[in-house]
């Protein structure tokens, strides 16, 4: 069992990202703020992030970029979930430092093989 930290602003996602990785095994820390994510993740320090983009303040890809360039979370693998499904979102969420990129709506199975696929699983 993984400590996964889902970070989303809209409670429906956040709920449905916690069930499917709830029903995957995990344990599930729940943050509703990018600006929230960064701070959550030097104090829980959990074995992945799982990270919507589009919030307000800093978005997803900020808190990614932030998180990933930080020496004590950059070893932390962050997964970015969004509606957004252009190639161009995909690489640059690889850019500012996301491992895998899973588009909206989430299929369990594709979620939960994402998040094997950072643990090294």
């Amino acid at each position: 069992m993984a400590k996964i930290m889902v970070v989303d602003d809209a409670p429906a996602d956040l709920q449905n990202l916690k069930n499917i990785l709830t029903k995957g095994g995990h344990q599930v820390i729940e943050v509703t703020s990018g600006q929230d994510s960064i701070a959550k993740a030097k104090a829980e320090k959990p074995d992945a992030i799982v990270m919507d983009v589009v919030m307000p303040g800093i978005n997803g890809f900020q808190a990614t970029r932030q998180i990933s360039k930080d020496p004590d979370t950059s070893a932390i693998p962050i997964i970015v979930v969004s509606a957004k499904n252009q190639e161009t979102d995909r690489l640059w969420a690889m850019r500012q430092g996301a491992r895998e990129y899973v588009v909206k709506p989430v299929k369990d199975a594709d979620l939960l093989a994402k998040v094997k696929q950072v643990l090294g699983g």
